[in-house]
């Protein structure tokens, strides 16, 4: 095979992985379409390798309509891609009756939503739609240090922007007087008791599998101070209720576990002063479960201890167990997430608020404009696996363009600009397509008039045409730089053989734009006139990156999205 021919099979598949993949060939790709096409090329793969790399540069160089022309005149049939994408389904719940299905999302109310949230929440609510069963969202608030009361109220518009449909809500501090029955049941049952060891005497014992004096005392007794407890008459750490458990378990984790606690010193932000013995998460939770009758529950590995203290009031109460599933961990890198550290970055003024763009909250996606539904695929691709995970912004970008690619419609931002006087003509008019794959939606038509014609493009292309000395202004002309001048050379896009850059550009009197990056730092520039109707849209910054427009005069205000 001569290269010649060699360089029309690459630039082929260049031009389809370019096409099929937002206008970016893979040179690898690229050459394992190759030597797939003729395997006695392999002995030539670096030869190859090279080849494919300076083809894919300048197919990369093209736009994306000018590569979809171009693979149509080579191969039409190239247009389509030659498989399926992958179709990710989670695997069915064991014993689930249709209709009969009941999952629980159980969020702490200590601030909005966060991307690890949507995990669970997302992979309940799936399940709940197969099955057409029943979702609850449980706000477990028995914690009155750790509450923002605006968080009752931002959960579950959360969820409803994630799509997540709810079908009850269920705030624990509702329900003390139901744990509280439950305490006394176990009290009369002998597997609870009162305990008023200080908290370091009490772990002492229980690692030695030894049991506290307050263990074994009459069921009359037990009860007694259990009615002190919810009474008032102990000060915070005097006493707890604990749930009997196996002080000879291997797992002093699992042994006897903490129900019920004094929080006197603290008014509950919803509930004031109404409590002062609250459940602890392992007792609320299993009480709960059962009650609102789970049948499945999905929780991290980290749960597993939870899951075994949990089965012992099971078992002692009678009660039917839900099915449980315990998924990896995920690492969210690069992400601030913990509630308490935002809280506080809000009310000093680090942060703007929960929707800053540099938060990993769900506000925040929302506001950089992630979808929801790429939110859901990307965990639904996750799936239910048992290893631990990293979590991948650069996968959920790739979900997330799907969504936002086609409606998103294009401009000009260019960003650390410089002026550029053009020279050789004076009138000049663009005519770029809002969108090359919707015709339908017109262009962007500008007019540009002057003696010279002034225009701005950004700094790195300014020293390219300097260096190179012949650029190619999208849209819009050629320019070559003649005894220091930017000189109009016409239209003629066959320039672009030559490997001449493509640079994006704006009139000189442009509006400036702000966008906020997810890094905190702001990328400041001009961009060319922006309808208010983009207003809460994502549009796409040619050569940028995605964007969220928030604001479009007198300065444009917009959040980054991705690239």
């Amino acid at each position: 095979m001569s290269n010649g021919h060699i360089e029309e099979v690459i630039r082929k598949y260049a031009l389809q992985n370019a096409v099929l993949y937002g206008g970016k060939a893979n040179a690898k790709a690229v050459v394992g379409k190759v030597l797939a096409e003729d395997p006695e090329m392999r002995s030539r793969a670096k030869e190859i390798t090279s080849m494919a790399e300076n083809i894919v540069l300048l197919i990369n160089s093209i736009p994306l309509e000018e590569q979809r022309k171009m693979l149509e005149n080579i191969d039409a049939s190239m247009l389509k891609k030659e498989k399926g994408e992958r179709v990710h389904v989670l695997p069915d719940l064991p014993d689930a009756l249709e209709g009969k299905v009941v999952m629980r999302f159980a969020p702490g109310p200590s601030g909005p939503l966060h991307i690890g949230h949507t995990r669970v929440a997302i992979l309940n609510d799936e399940y709940v739609k197969r099955y057409d069963g029943k979702f609850i969202n449980r706000i477990e608030d028995t914690n009155p240090e750790k509450i923002d009361p605006d968080a009752y109220n931002t959960i579950p518009e959360d969820l409803a922007w994630l799509g997540v449909k709810v079908h009850s809500t269920v705030i624990q501090t509702d329900r003390f007087q139901i744990y509280y029955e439950v305490a006394h049941q176990l009290v009369d049952m002998g597997k609870a008791y009162v305990c008023k060891c200080p908290v370091d005497e009490w772990r002492r014992l229980k690692e030695e599998r030894r049991a506290c004096p307050h263990r074994d005392r009459p069921i009359e007794e037990q009860h007694e101070e259990l009615d002190k407890m919810l009474a008032g008459v102990y000060d915070d750490e005097e006493a707890v209720l604990v749930v009997k458990t196996d002080l000879n378990h291997p797992n002093p984790a699992v042994r006897d576990f903490v129900g019920l606690r004094i929080i006197s010193s603290i008014p509950h932000p919803r509930t004031g002063t109404r409590y002062c013995a609250y459940p602890m998460m392992n007792f609320s939770v299993a009480v709960d479960d059962h009650f609102l009758g789970l049948t499945h529950v999905l929780r991290g590995k980290d749960h597993l201890n939870n899951t075994l203290r949990q089965e012992y009031m099971f078992n002692y109460l009678g009660w039917k167990k839900p099915w449980y599933h315990h998924y990896g961990l995920v690492s969210i890198p690069e992400t601030i997430l913990k509630t308490s550290i935002v809280g506080k970055g809000i009310k000093s003024g680090e942060y703007s608020g929960w929707d800053d763009v540099r938060l990993g909250t769900v506000r925040s996606l929302k506001r950089r404009g992630i979808t929801p539904e790429a939110i859901r695929e990307y965990w639904v691709d996750v799936g239910m696996k048992e290893v631990d995970i990293q979590f991948s912004w650069d996968t959920l970008y790739a979900f997330n363009k799907r969504h936002v690619d086609p409606d998103a419609n294009r401009y000009f931002f260019v960003w650390d600009p410089v002026p550029v006087n053009i020279y050789g003509i004076e009138e000049l008019e663009s005519y770029a397509p809002l969108h090359p794959d919707h015709p339908e939606r017109g262009s962007r038509n500008l007019r540009l008039v002057g003696r010279p014609i002034r225009i701005m493009i950004g700094r790195d292309d300014f020293e390219t045409f300097k260096e190179k000395r012949r650029i190619r202004l999208k849209d819009l002309c050629n320019l070559e730089m003649i005894d220091g001048r930017a000189t109009y050379i016409g239209n003629d896009l066959s320039i672009l053989k030559d490997k001449v850059r493509i640079v994006h550009w704006v009139p000189e009197r442009s509006i400036e734009a702000i966008v906020m990056m997810p890094d905190g730092e702001d990328e400041k520039g001009l961009v060319e006139p922006v309808p208010d109707s983009e207003i809460g849209k994502v549009v796409q910054f040619e050569r940028f990156g995605f964007v969220k427009i928030e604001e479009t005069c007198p300065i444009l205000k917009a959040a980054f999205t991705q690239n």
